[in-house]
């Protein structure tokens, strides 16, 4: 690649980060970090009516968490900053008058009503309300004012905007690295708003100068910025810069239908959409994050690349090194990726499988300890090996295991119909036969168990399920007899009898 990559991840305060922004920022950093470039972010928070207090150190705190912060950022390497757009606003100005003395750019005075007016009369006459080249020589903007006149109004604090000058029947031929050649008809595009008198820009002006000014080389951004590529290109052209590279991601999908996936549809079905838990203030509500559920950030890493884009082999697999060699933005899909909550699961389970046990007793720890149970007393990372293959989640780790720290205080309706009439004798049987065992290892006791079972010819089922009912309370839970070694003789014994006397 001929020219420095200098990408960017440029979100708004508006709330949360959406898994569909995650994406985002995870294709701009394995692009950056693949061809040797940097990844920067900066906040666009010009639109202060929709700022919200907290959103900005989420944003930062989420891409921290997931492994894929910035090389540069508000407080960090700021070689370009600042990196709130807020803080910048003093530079726009200068390059709205600029676009107006070069002739790309014009004062349009319209009030609200005025164009509400004229929208209503384009409608009687049963055509579309564009404000263009067709309309703009006809409302009350610089065009059709002289000089003097605008100055005046300017100077005696009329509001204004300043509207980009669209070129008339011109065909742009554009690219996208992703969607190949793209064709946009200027005739049909709308002069957008850049700039307005309360000194704020757009985020059409804001977005291109800081792009510029910040030297990025390619802008990777949602497929839903597609519209906005011929403005954005002409800018470019305006201002009589090189403009970036262009690649527009591919939608994140609902898991079921068509649509943008939304955080409706991660309440409605039971999943998160957020990185991080949110708790929206005016509200109270709280949404589910993937760091909270449980997540591994590494699985998240995985399961999002991967969501419309794959290496062009069946591995699923990847670590964030390996994203980062083979990742290429010519393998990305144009279509649409379905979410696939199922699937999502499955990636945290590989993960968790790839931990070590003393580091998944370690993070189990904290939930036994809200339970007041001491892990100290138990063997923890044997029950974690024992019960890690059938879980996606630590947080799951209590419902599968909970037999380990506490006799059960009720049986499984179901399962007590192995309970039979000789049940409490060879029940009783077994007690002495366990009792008599001094290697109380899960090998030799089921050695020693199984043996008396054949020499009296007693069957399996007949015992081994009331067994399992007396220690666990349900029909569950993984090997028995690893589940005898890890409570031991004295409490396998007494749970043996406490169901005696119970069931």
């Amino acid at each position: 690649m001929s020219k420095q990559v200098r990408v960017r991840f440029a979100p708004s305060p508006t709330g949360p980060l959406h898994i569909g922004g995650v994406r985002t920022a995870l294709f701009n950093y394995l692009f950056a970090k693949k061809n040797g470039g940097t990844f920067y972010l900066r906040v666009e928070d010009t639109d202060q009516n929709r700022f919200v207090p907290g959103a900005e150190s989420y944003i930062m705190e989420a891409l921290e968490w997931l492994g894929i912060a910035p090389d540069e950022t508000i407080g960090k390497n700021e070689k370009f900053g600042p990196y709130r757009q807020s803080e910048r606003k003093h530079l726009y100005k200068e390059y709205a008058d600029q676009l107006i003395d070069s002739g790309w750019a014009y004062y349009a005075f319209d009030t609200a009503e005025a164009l509400d007016e004229q929208r209503k009369h384009d409608e009687e006459q049963g055509k579309t309300f564009i404000y263009n080249h067709t309309i703009r020589e006809k409302l009350d903007t610089s065009l059709v004012l002289s000089k003097e006149d605008t100055a005046t109004r300017i100077a005696n604090g009329d509001h204004y905007v300043i509207r980009f000058k669209t070129p008339v029947d011109e065909t742009l031929h554009l690219k996208d690295i992703i969607r190949g050649d793209v064709k946009f008809e200027t005739s049909l595009l709308d002069d957008k708003v850049l700039f307005k008198s309360d000194g704020m820009p757009t985020y059409h002006l804001a977005n291109i100068v800081d792009d510029h000014l910040m030297e990025t080389s390619h802008v990777i951004r949602g497929e839903e910025w597609l519209p906005s590529m011929p403005l954005h290109v002409l800018l470019y052209r305006a201002f009589e810069w090189e403009a970036p590279e262009f690649a527009h991601l591919p939608l994140i999908l609902k898991p079921v239908g068509n649509g943008k996936l939304s955080k409706r549809d991660g309440d409605k079905l039971g999943f998160p959409v957020f990185p991080l838990e949110w708790t929206d203030d005016s509200t109270m509500t709280k949404s589910m994050g993937y760091r909270e559920n449980g997540f591994f950030p590494e699985a998240v890493i995985n399961f999002l690349a991967l969501l419309g884009w794959n290496d062009g082999t069946e591995q699923e697999l990847f670590s964030l090194t390996e994203l980062i060699d083979k990742f290429d933005l010519n393998r990305v899909h144009k279509a649409g990726a379905k979410f696939d909550p199922e699937k999502n699961k499955w990636f945290n389970h590989q993960y968790l499988m790839l931990q070590k046990d003393e580091d998944l007793a370690e993070a189990f720890t904290p939930i036994l300890e809200a339970k007041n149970i001491d892990a100290t007393k138990v063997d923890l990372v044997k029950i974690v090996s024992l019960i890690k293959e059938r879980a996606n989640f630590v947080t799951e780790f209590w419902e599968m295991s909970d037999f380990f720290f506490e006799a059960p205080t009720a049986y499984d309706a179901k399962a007590k119909k192995n309970w039979k009439e000789e049940t409490p004798t060879l029940m009783q049987q077994l007690v002495t036969v366990l009792d008599e065992i001094t290697d109380f290892t899960s090998m030799n006791i089921e050695t020693i168990v199984k043996d008396w079972m054949t020499t009296n010819g007693i069957g399996m089922g007949k015992v081994m399920q009331p067994f399992r009912l007396s220690l666990v309370g349900a029909l569950k839970g993984p090997h028995l007899f690893d589940i005898v070694e890890v409570i031991g003789k004295a409490e396998t014994i007494d749970r043996i009898k406490k169901a005696i006397e119970n069931i």
